[in-house]
C-alpha cells in the first residue's frame, strides 16, 4: 500500500499547490518542484492505473469529444433583472423592503463578463460540469472543465452540492492569445468573453488547457443536512472558499442600498484596473431565509438584481482617416487616434462607418472626438467635442480613388458608400476571401488576414475556391509557417467542406445576403440546385426577403461564372450538410428580430433556437415581425418596433417562451 500512499501525498501536494497559486495567488512550491511531483504521479499511475482516479492532477487534458450532449439541469438556472441606474435600484430595494419594515443588508459582487456554469461535486469529487444553456438545459463540457485549475477536481472535505460559477479568459491572457493568433496568421477574438467561450467549446480538451481560463464561484447548493444552516449568502460564499473554490475578493458585504451605490461609484472606473472584463455589479439580500421567502418570478429571482456600467465615453484626437476597400468593393474610412484607454484597453483606432456619417458630425482630421465602445467591444467615433480649432480645420474631402488598386471610385444606386470600379482590386478579393473563411460564414478557423495575404501575394489562390485546390506543402511556402501548422490549416480547410448549406450562401457573398438572410433563404430552399431553379416569383413571396433582395439572389444564381463557381465547388467536395432537426413547433409561424447585445447567448445562438423550435427571424423590423428580441444597447430596430407596436421581448422572456 506504499504506493498508493505515495500517489494519494502526491495528488493532495499538487492540488494544494494549484489552490495556492490560482485560487489564493501565492504560490508555495517553485515551477521545478511542481514539475517533478506531477511527473512522478503521472509514472506512478501509468505503471499502476488501478490507482488512477478522476480527481487526479494527470486528469486535466486529456480526450477529444465528437460532440457535447445536452444535460438537463438538477436546479434551474434563473436569469436576473436588470438596472441601469441608481433610481431603478431604489426602487428596487423599496420593494423587496416594503414586507419587512426595514433596512435589509447586501451583498454586492462584481459581474464577471464570462461564461455562467454549474459544476456537481459528489463525496467532494467534481463529477459534472453544465453551461448554462437555456437554464433549465445545457451542454455537458465537464472534460473541457477539467483543464480549468481554478476548479477543484476534489474538495477539502467529501461534500455533496452544486455550484454556479462565470468561467472567463484574463485580460493579460486574451491579450496574449490575440497576439499568437496573428503571428500565427489566425483570426482574433473580439474580446476575452468570446475567447472563454470558444475556448470551452473546444471539442479537444488540450486546446482549452492552453487558453489559460480561471472561474469565480458565486453561489451553491448545499445538499447535506450539515451545510443546510447557513442563515446568509455572504457566509455560504466563505464556506465556498474553504472548500476550495476561487470566490472574488471584492465581494463585499452593505448594510443598506445607499452603501450599494457608493461601491457602484467606487468600481465605475476601477473595475478596468482589474485583469478580467466586468460589466456591473450583483447585488442579492443577504438573509437566505428572505430570499426563500421572496422567492422567483417565472425568469429572475426577486431577491436580486444586476446593474449594468453604461458604456464610457473619453475624448482623444483624430490623427488621420484611413480607407479600406471591403469585400463588396465599399471603401469604409477608419479613425486613426492619438492612443487612449477606453473600458480597459488601448484604443487607437475606431469606426466612423461611411462618409456621409462624417458629413453629418462634420468631422475633420485634427479634431478632438469623443469616442465610446459599442456593447463596450467595437470602439466608434459619437461626436466631434466643440472648440475654437475645429473651425480652422479643413473639411474632410471623400476619396475619389480606391486606396488599394487607385481605380475610380463610384457611387450605386440606392446604396450609401463608395464602390471600387475594379472588380480584380486585390483587397477586393482578399476581403471576399477573409468573408468566406469568417466564423459566421465557412468558419475556416485556421485561415486568418496573414495567410490569405500571403497566399495571394504569392499567387496561389485568386478566390475562395482555390483554397480548396491547396495541399499542405504549399502552406509550407508562406512565412512563419511550420508542418504541424501548415497540417492544421489543411485540415481547418477540409472540415469546412460539410458546413450547413446556410453558411455556404452567407460566404458566397450575394448582395444583401448576409447571415440572417441566408438562414431565411436555405430554409424555404433546402438545396443550391432549389436555388438555382427559384423564380424571381418564388423568391420574392418569402417572408423577410423583398423585391430588391430577391432581384439580387435571382441574378447570383443565373450569372454565368457563379454558375461556374458553384460547378467547380461541388467538384472539389464542398457538399453542405443538412440542417439540424427542429426540437419543438412551439415558435411555428412566428418572425423575430434580434437587435442589441443578449447577456446569456449570442444572437447567431438564439438565431438557432429560434429555428430549432420552428420560429424565423429577420434582419428587419416590419407589421410582419411578431417579436423583437432586444438586448442591452438596442438601436433603431427597437425604435421601430416601439412605433409599430410589436411585442418586445428581454431575453428572459424569450427563454421563458421555449421552456
Amino acid at each position: 500500500m506504499e504506493i498508493l500512499e505515495r500517489i494519494n501525498f502526491l495528488k493532495d501536494e499538487i492540488n494544494k499547490s494549484n489552490y495556492e497559486y490560482y485560487v489564493n495567488e501565492n504560490p508555495y512550491l517553485t515551477d521545478f518542484e511542481y514539475d517533478s511531483l506531477f511527473a512522478e504521479l503521472k509514472e506512478l499511475e501509468e505503471k499502476y492505473p488501478m490507482f488512477r482516479t478522476p480527481d487526479s492532477p494527470t486528469q486535466r487534458v486529456g480526450s477529444v469529444s465528437e460532440k457535447f450532449f445536452p444535460h438537463k439541469h438538477k436546479y434551474r438556472l434563473y436569469s436576473l433583472d436588470n438596472s441601469y441606474n441608481a433610481e431603478d435600484l431604489e426602487k428596487w430595494y423599496e420593494r423587496v423592503c416594503k414586507e419587512y419594515n426595514k433596512e435589509l443588508e447586501l451583498v454586492c459582487e462584481l459581474k464577471i463578463d464570462g461564461l455562467a456554469i454549474a459544476l456537481t461535486y459528489e463525496n467532494g469529487i467534481f463529477v459534472r460540469g453544465v453551461t448554462r444553456g437555456d437554464g433549465v438545459t445545457g451542454e455537458d463540457i465537464t472534460q473541457n472543465l477539467k483543464t480549468i485549475k481554478a476548479i477543484p477536481l476534489k474538495l477539502f472535505e467529501p461534500k455533496n452540492l452544486e455550484v454556479r460559477g462565470e468561467i472567463y479568459m484574463p485580460k493579460s491572457s486574451f491579450e496574449k492569445l490575440n497576439q499568437e493568433a496573428l503571428q500565427n496568421g489566425d483570426k482574433v477574438f473580439a474580446n476575452p468573453r468570446n475567447a472563454a467561450s470558444g475556448s470551452l467549446r473546444q471539442l479537444d480538451s488540450t486546446i482549452t488547457a492552453k487558453r489559460d481560463l480561471s472561474m469565480f464561484t458565486y453561489t451553491a447548493i448545499f445538499e447535506d443536512e450539515t451545510d443546510k444552516t447557513f442563515k446568509t449568502h455572504y457566509d455560504s460564499i466563505q464556506r465556498l472558499k474553504e472548500l476550495g473554490f476561487k470566490v472574488n475578493p471584492n465581494i463585499r458585504l452593505v448594510k443598506n442600498i445607499k452603501e450599494v451605490i457608493e461601491y457602484l461609484h467606487e468600481w465605475d472606473s476601477k473595475r478596468f484596473e482589474l485583469d478580467y472584463a466586468t460589466d456591473g455589479v450583483v447585488i442579492k439580500v443577504n438573509d437566505i431565509a428572505i430570499q426563500k421567502d421572496l422567492g422567483y418570478t417565472a425568469r429572475a429571482p426577486k431577491w436580486a438584481t444586476a446593474f449594468k456600467f453604461p458604456p464610457e465615453e473619453v475624448k482623444t484626437k483624430l490623427l488621420d482617416i484611413e480607407l479600406n476597400t471591403g469585400k463588396t468593393g465599399v471603401v469604409t474610412p477608419v479613425a486613426v487616434l492619438e492612443p487612449v484607454q477606453l473600458a480597459g484597453s488601448t484604443v487607437s483606432r475606431a469606426s466612423l462607418h461611411n462618409f456621409d456619417e462624417i458629413k453629418r458630425l462634420d468631422i475633420r482630421i485634427g479634431d478632438d472626438v469623443l469616442i465610446m465602445k459599442a456593447a463596450e467591444i467595437i470602439p466608434k467615433v459619437i461626436k466631434v467635442v466643440e472648440s475654437d480649432k475645429h473651425n480652422s480645420l479643413p473639411q474632410y474631402q471623400p476619396p475619389t480613388k480606391c486606396p488599394s488598386c487607385g481605380a475610380d471610385l463610384i457611387e450605386k444606386e440606392g446604396q450609401v458608400g463608395l464602390y471600387c470600379s475594379n472588380p480584380d482590386c486585390e483587397s477586393l478579393m482578399c476581403a471576399k476571401i477573409e468573408y468566406w473563411a469568417s466564423k459566421e460564414a465557412m468558419d475556416i478557423d485556421k485561415v486568418g488576414p496573414s495567410v490569405i495575404q500571403q497566399l495571394y501575394e504569392k499567387k496561389m489562390i485568386s478566390n475562395p475556391v482555390d483554397l480548396y485546390k491547396l495541399l499542405p506543402q504549399d502552406f509550407m511556402m508562406l512565412d512563419l509557417i511550420q508542418e504541424k501548422s501548415a497540417s492544421n490549416i489543411y485540415v481547418s480547410i477540409q472540415e469546412s467542406k460539410t458546413r450547413p448549406l446556410n453558411r455556404l450562401v452567407t460566404a458566397l457573398g450575394i448582395r444583401h445576403v448576409g447571415k440572417e438572410t441566408a438562414d431565411i433563404l436555405t430554409g424555404e430552399f433546402p438545396s443550391i440546385e432549389d436555388l438555382k431553379n427559384a423564380t424571381l416569383e418564388q423568391l420574392s413571396q418569402v417572408e423577410g426577403i423583398g423585391g430588391i433582395i430577391a432581384q439580387s439572389i435571382y441574378d447570383y444564381f443565373h450569372n454565368e461564372n457563379n454558375l461556374k463557381l458553384l460547378d467547380e465547388l461541388k467538384e472539389l467536395g464542398i457538399n453542405p450538410s443538412a440542417k439540424a432537426s427542429k426540437v419543438s413547433d412551439k415558435l411555428s409561424g412566428k418572425t423575430f428580430v434580434l437587435t442589441g447585445t443578449l447577456e446569456n447567448m449570442t444572437r447567431d445562438e438564439a438565431s438557432e433556437i429560434i429555428k430549432s423550435h420552428g420560429g424565423k427571424t429577420s434582419s428587419s423590423v416590419s407589421k410582419k415581425t411578431d417579436y423583437v428580441l432586444a438586448g442591452t444597447n438596442a438601436g433603431s430596430k427597437l425604435d421601430k418596433a416601439q412605433n409599430l407596436g410589436v411585442i418586445i421581448l428581454t431575453e428572459n422572456d424569450f427563454l421563458e417562451m421555449i421552456k
